[in-house]
């Protein structure tokens, strides 16, 4: 059994016999997408992992608020005038993110994006002052985005949207899908602590960090075709007077989530998970309990805040211990 290492988690894997297999990494999304890819000829694989980076790339452009050329940036600076057309990969994302507002009351709302007064890049750290928030936080509100196949419109001036807890994993799964349909037999792709995995063979095996100390794991689990996606507190944060703040945003006080340090969710398909994870950080462990429940074929863990590790039954069953 080989080890090899991914940027945010680890992935342990079982090399199928005389298998081509390519591994490469790129700057996506803010964060670094490394690809682990095997099919029966290496020509053939490359080609694949361009298609697939070019497929991630385009949807990213799309999504990226940052990017004043994005729809996304285009919706945002309408707000409060006209709707803006958009293509069906940005409409099902808004249609994703608008039925886990539902499903969790708020607690994930990707009109966040109003709250621009933090700041999280290194060098750049920013605390909002409490008026700032104050004054921002009646623009976060999900039922003021309309959205259908070919339109979305942000009711009020000053609302924006940022797809930043829902865009990746949607986007890391077309990959995929480019992938498998390329005829790759084996891809792993994570990005930023999301994993997306296919495989017609042996399965990955994809680690789990803890949050409570993120250079160790926890442990790992077994995935053939499937996604593992993680939230924590100790990605895009930092500390200041004592204070640790951290970049997943309760969308109801407009201050960083403090319900949990991490959540990892497992499923077979990523629409199952997009925009629980960051959910269940604002929630903590017992309304998280209740959502995995009422999600067929979705598991979890839970680290909460006092330390404690929580994990569904599913999840224990497949559940392999760090050494």
């Amino acid at each position: 059994m080989r080890v090899v290492g991914l940027l945010l988690l680890l992935a342990f894997l079982i090399p199928p016999v005389e298998a081509a297999r390519v591994q490469d990494a790129r700057p996506l999304m803010g964060t670094a997408v490394e690809l682990i890819v095997e099919a029966d000829d290496e020509p053939r694989l490359r080609a694949a992992v361009e298609d697939a980076f070019r497929e991630m790339q385009r949807l990213s452009q799309i999504m990226n608020r940052y990017d004043p050329s994005s729809v996304v940036s285009a919706i945002n600076a309408a707000a409060g005038v006209r709707p803006v057309a958009i293509p069906p990969e940005l409409a099902e994302v808004l249609a994703q993110a608008r039925r886990v507002s539902e499903r969790t009351a708020g607690a994930f709302d990707v009109t966040v994006g109003a709250l621009r007064g933090w700041r999280f890049r290194p060098g750049e750290e920013r605390v909002p002052s409490a008026s700032e928030i104050a004054a921002q936080l009646p623009k976060v509100d999900y039922r003021k985005l309309q959205s259908d196949r070919t339109t979305a419109f942000l009711k009020e001036k000053g609302m924006k949207i940022d797809l930043g807890g829902i865009a990746k994993l949607y986007i890391l799964e077309a990959g995929r899908r480019v992938l498998e349909a390329r005829g790759v037999r084996r891809a792993l792709i994570n990005g930023g602590g999301d994993v997306v995995a296919h495989s017609e063979g042996a399965p990955w095996r994809v680690g789990v960090r803890d949050p409570r100390a993120p250079e160790r794991l926890l442990g790992a689990v077994e995935i053939k075709n499937g996604c593992v996606a993680t939230s924590g507190d100790y990605e895009r944060a930092f500390v200041r007077d004592g204070n640790l703040y951290h970049h997943i945003l309760d969308p109801r006080t407009g201050y960083p989530a403090r319900g949990a340090h991490g959540v990892t969710l497992v499923a077979a398909s990523a629409e199952a998970v997009n925009g629980l994870g960051p959910a269940i950080m604002v929630l903590g462990r017992a309304a998280g309990e209740k959502l995995i429940a009422a999600a067929p074929g979705v598991e979890a863990l839970v680290v909460t805040r006092d330390g404690e590790v929580w994990m569904s039954r599913g999840l224990r069953a497949r559940w392999v211990p760090a050494r």
